[in-house]
């Protein structure tokens, strides 16, 4: 019987070919899609060698198409689109089997006014503009050396991956925590400010990076919801957005503190680089010792100076000044020098302090442990685990082969 059915269902299973060529002449043999009027808003707008392609949106950001002008075709258009303008388009439809999708070739384009979204976006920015919003004197610096950072983007995107590679490359040590939220569709506003929400009530960050990897300009439109904005405009700490896109500035990058293009930049931004402080620790000790070196120089040669000056003088009463004016410059000199080093004495047990801290090993003697997989992964979780799995727990000093007999979570 299932040798049977299996039979039936192979003898009577179309190719993807097939099930596209069929639905291709639906498309495109049927009179009424050959020469058809479209309304709709233009939400992107792209410049190509081939051509003009932009997206036709309807009003309420629903419904989209693709459309492309070919560029033989665009200076007979009544008018050019451009992002935000609502227009009336003449075309036809075309599929393309090789991406399964569908486009509109578009011979004539029509103004019908500005678009409803494009309205909806100007007068929502004026409104928070007026508001102050957006006012400079609103930004907040960014800490310099932050200890705990909070990111705020999709687990399932690559924008969190390269936050965390940039991070743990640039400034090993730093504790970061993550909010994971939707950022497009429907949902992502609300799921956005929740996210942002968790941050604030937890309270350990310094600072807040949101951010997202590139896309078009319909999948970037949560970016411009205001809860979104209001979720950043009283979030308590800096915010930085790293929002993968350069064509425009979404609302939520004119709240934020500082605004970048890229996650990575984003992450670049929020921490130094260990290399560089190691780089500026070195050139403090080597300006501070060509200092002293040149002071000790210069104060050896003022005492030589004074020294033929005295035996230039006969009386005892001008050697008697000299001596006293030398001894009160030695005296600034030394207070001088003392104060210098005190100062470089200081700023130096600071970093050794600040470099003692990020080094993973100082946390293995206060008790702790590093769970390693046999092929070296760090094991953060008790539900990644199998029973009778081997694991290597590495101590401060030396490591332990053990074997997991049982898993509570």
């Amino acid at each position: 019987m299932t040798f049977y059915q299996a039979d039936l269902v192979t003898d009577t299973a179309i190719s993807v070919a097939g099930l596209t060529a069929y639905i291709q002449a639906l498309l495109e043999e049927n009179a009424q899609l050959h020469h058809i009027w479209v309304i709709g808003e233009v939400s992107s707008a792209n410049g190509h060698s081939k051509g003009l392609f932009f997206t036709l949106q309807d009003t309420e950001g629903k419904a989209a198409i693709n459309c492309v002008v070919w560029h033989s075709q665009i200076d007979k258009l009544t008018q050019i689109p451009q992002r935000g303008e609502q227009l009336i388009v003449l075309g036809s439809l075309r599929l393309y089997p090789q991406r399964g999708q569908y486009q509109l070739t578009v011979w004539q384009a029509l103004p019908a006014g500005d678009g409803l979204q494009a309205l909806r976006y100007r007068q929502l920015r004026n409104r928070l503009e007026a508001e102050g919003l957006f006012a400079v004197e609103r930004k907040r610096s960014l800490p310099i050396h932050p200890q705990t950072i909070a990111v705020v983007s999709s687990p399932a995107g690559a924008a969190w991956g390269d936050i965390q590679k940039t991070l743990r490359s640039r400034y090993p040590g730093v504790r970061v925590l993550f909010s994971p939220a939707l950022v497009q569709g429907e949902q992502a506003p609300s799921s956005i400010a929740k996210a942002i929400a968790r941050v604030e009530e937890d309270g350990r960050a310094e600072v807040l990076i949101l951010a997202r990897g590139g896309g078009a300009v319909e999948e970037l439109a949560c970016f411009n919801d205001e809860r979104v904005v209001r979720a950043i405009a009283q979030c308590s700490i800096p915010v930085i957005t790293g929002i993968g896109h350069q064509r425009d500035e979404s609302l939520a990058d004119l709240v934020a503190d500082v605004c970048v293009h890229t996650p990575t930049a984003a992450a670049e931004c929020v921490v130094p680089e260990l290399q560089e402080l190691y780089f500026e620790h070195q050139q403090r000790i080597t300006t501070l010792c060509t200092v002293m070196y040149q002071q000790l120089k210069n104060a050896e040669n003022q005492l030589e100076e004074f020294k033929i000056r005295l035996r230039r003088l006969r009386l005892e009463q001008k050697i008697l000044q000299e001596r006293q004016l030398l001894a009160s410059q030695r005296h600034q000199l030394v207070a001088r020098t003392k104060q210098q080093l005190q100062q470089a004495t200081l700023r130096c047990q600071f970093l050794e302090q600040k470099l003692a801290s990020l080094d993973p090993k100082a946390v293995l003697k206060r008790g702790y442990a590093v769970v390693r997989q046999e092929q070296g992964e760090i094991v953060r979780h008790a539900s990644n685990l199998a029973i009778g799995q081997k694991l290597f727990i590495q101590l401060t000093e030396g490591q332990v082969k053990v074997e997991v007999t049982q898993i509570i979570n």
